[in-house]
């Protein structure tokens, strides 16, 4: 199958990475989203990318623009009625991508790969939405995408290899290493992160240590490149907790249960970077 024209569900930070890094690719890209103003800050932040890789003189002037141009936004989802490939990168909700997936599997050709970005949510449920099980796989993403090298790639129970064989391929056409993860809760990536990130709150919730020192020590004795806590603010808390949800719905192991400081921070509003206050001020 030869992929041409790629369809983003999404312009947030995953969104907006992946339309990138698609676009530098030399796809078409269409980049969906509810609102224009969610679509023209996507575009706000591709651009801002683009220019500091100008300034550090990995593109040129002329790459940025050729770039920009191959992205296209729309709010109308019957847009993606004539895309090869799709990746869903909307909100870790499970019942708003169930949707977004019944939708698609309407709008969409029936030979359109359709796959997700979610970071926990079981492939095959999500396949169980639509009339196309094997041409639905996870393709999830690290953040922020045009740094990070990683895509997992995920096949649900009735994914075909076909779909995952060009799943793989693109990963590697996009410039990004894959690596294959079976379809349970959290995937690798946040079935090993996310527990970890959780008990850290668990360390700031029961006095441990305070939010400096508990990034300190993972960042000097583990050698991490960002502590856990600044970590899941980048990530976003009300992320984080969807996923620490969806572990623990899925495994009914305690060792899953969210911290109740996690959850007080969501109800509170403080979801980190994208609300200006985390577990750090922004």
């Amino acid at each position: 199958m030869d992929i041409k024209k790629f369809g983003v569900i999404g312009a947030g930070q995953m969104g907006n990475g992946i339309a990138q890094v698609v676009a530098a690719s030399g796809l078409e890209v269409i980049m969906s989203d509810i609102k224009d103003e969610f679509c023209e800050k996507g575009i706000a932040t591709i651009t801002k990318n683009l220019d500091r890789m100008v300034k550090k003189e990995r593109i040129s002037q002329d790459d940025k623009t050729a770039i920009l141009g191959k992205i296209n936004t729309t709010t109308n989802l019957n847009d993606m009625k004539d895309v090869d490939f799709v990746v869903e990168a909307a909100v870790e909700r499970e019942d708003l991508k169930f949707k977004l997936f019944q939708d698609l599997d309407k709008i969409c050709p029936a030979d359109t790969i359709l796959s997700t970005n979610t970071s926990s949510i079981p492939i095959g449920r999500i396949a169980a939405q639509t009339g196309r099980p094997d041409k639905v796989i996870g393709m999830h993403f690290m953040n922020p995408v045009p740094v990070m090298k990683l895509v997992e790639i995920i096949k649900g129970i009735a994914t075909s290899d076909e779909t995952f064989s060009l799943t793989w391929e693109l990963s590697e056409k996009f410039g990004k290493t894959p690596a294959e993860a079976g379809d349970y809760p959290g995937f690798i990536a946040n079935r090993v992160l996310m527990p970890m990130i959780n008990e850290a709150i668990f360390c700031l919730y029961q006095s441990v240590g305070n939010v400096e020192d508990i990034d300190t020590v993972m960042k000097l004795g583990m050698n991490h490149p960002m502590g856990p806590l600044g970590l899941a603010d980048l990530i976003g808390l009300d992320t984080c907790l969807a996923i620490m949800e969806t572990l623990y719905d899925g495994f009914k192991d305690s060792k899953y249960r969210p911290c109740p400081l996690l959850r007080r921070y969501v109800e509170a509003g403080w979801l980190g970077r994208k609300s200006g206050k985390g577990f750090y001020d922004y």
